[in-house]
């Protein structure tokens, strides 16, 4: 079962008393009966494909459907192969970070935005860390200033629950 795809009339589906005809060159034939225009295409062994069903009188073009087919897919796949899918890597820290540690976060975060990734950096805090926030505001402004040659800030430190994030996404080269 095909949800998005649109499947085009061809051959004995066309059921319209007149349609416009246009050849396989491109040139039109006019209108005529869908009985004819099947005939017409059937002599050339190719088929004949409605186009623009909305329009008045309906569209139909006589190709070779199969190799319309195969170039449609074509064009799709090479559509596919040339976008970019960014994912979004997250980094977790917690208010109490020793230096060492902060310095690996912020090597890891620098390798992810190198790799054209997006970043989801949150602070969690435990027990009672949360009576302090700013801990947390201060150790993300840091982490800002040491990735400012890698990326930029999408979305600036926002507290959520018992962690306060923010999202980076990598500076582009132009």
């Amino acid at each position: 079962m095909k949800i998005s795809k649109q499947e085009l009339q061809i051959n004995e589906d066309i059921r319209d008393k007149e349609i416009l005809v246009i050849d396989a060159d491109g040139t039109k034939l006019g209108t005529m009966s869908a009985k004819d225009a099947q005939k017409l295409a059937f002599d050339q062994d190719l088929d004949l494909v409605k186009i623009a069903p909305q329009a008045t009188p309906p569209v139909c073009r006589i190709m070779d459907y199969g190799k319309y087919c195969f170039e449609q897919a074509k064009r799709e796949k090479e559509a596919r192969k040339n976008q970019k899918i960014v994912s979004i890597k997250e980094i977790r820290m917690f208010s109490t970070i020793d230096t060492h540690d902060f310095e690996t976060k912020v090597n890891q975060a620098v390798k992810f935005l190198q790799g054209g990734d997006k970043l989801k950096v949150s602070v969690r805090f435990r027990k009672r860390a949360i009576a302090h926030p700013e801990l947390g505001a201060e150790l993300l402004d840091r982490f800002k200033e040491a990735l400012s040659d890698a990326g930029t800030v999408d979305k600036p430190a926002k507290m959520e629950g018992r962690s306060i994030v923010m999202f980076v996404s990598p500076k582009t080269n132009k």
